[in-house]
């Protein structure tokens, strides 16, 4: 198997579009539906070695789950992948920790780039 990816998106049609992309470039995906069931997906998955997060998701967005994820001790790379395109959201998420932002409707093939650069270290 691959390296680990979770995907974190309410949307169970992005989840599987992702998966699928990922899938066939070899990385292994965990999925979860907003941000709090994210961090416990860390928790269960400690071998994940980059996260996928949407930013607008009910009960935790993705810009939570990044401010609750910076306290803690190994926080993989993440890529935030959602349909906002603001510069502000952009520097906020960058801030808190985010290492790249891709705008939906993404393509399968930028994606799984942007997955192989954040895993390669």
């Amino acid at each position: 198997m691959g390296k680990k990816v979770l995907v974190v998106d309410d949307s169970s049609t992005i989840r599987q579009q992702v998966n699928l992309a990922l899938s066939q470039a070899g990385f292994e995906v965990v999925e979860a539906e907003d941000g709090a069931d994210g961090i416990r997906q860390l928790g269960v998955h400690p071998d994940v070695a980059m996260v996928i997060c949407d930013v607008n998701m009910p009960r935790m967005n993705g810009l939570e789950m990044l401010a609750q994820l910076r306290g803690t001790p190994r926080v993989p790379p993440i890529l935030m992948l959602t349909t906002e395109a603001a510069m502000d959201l952009v520097a906020k998420a960058k801030s808190l920790g985010a290492k790249g932002w891709m705008v939906k409707p993404f393509k399968p093939d930028q994606l799984v780039a942007a997955a192989k650069k954040l895993t390669a270290a």
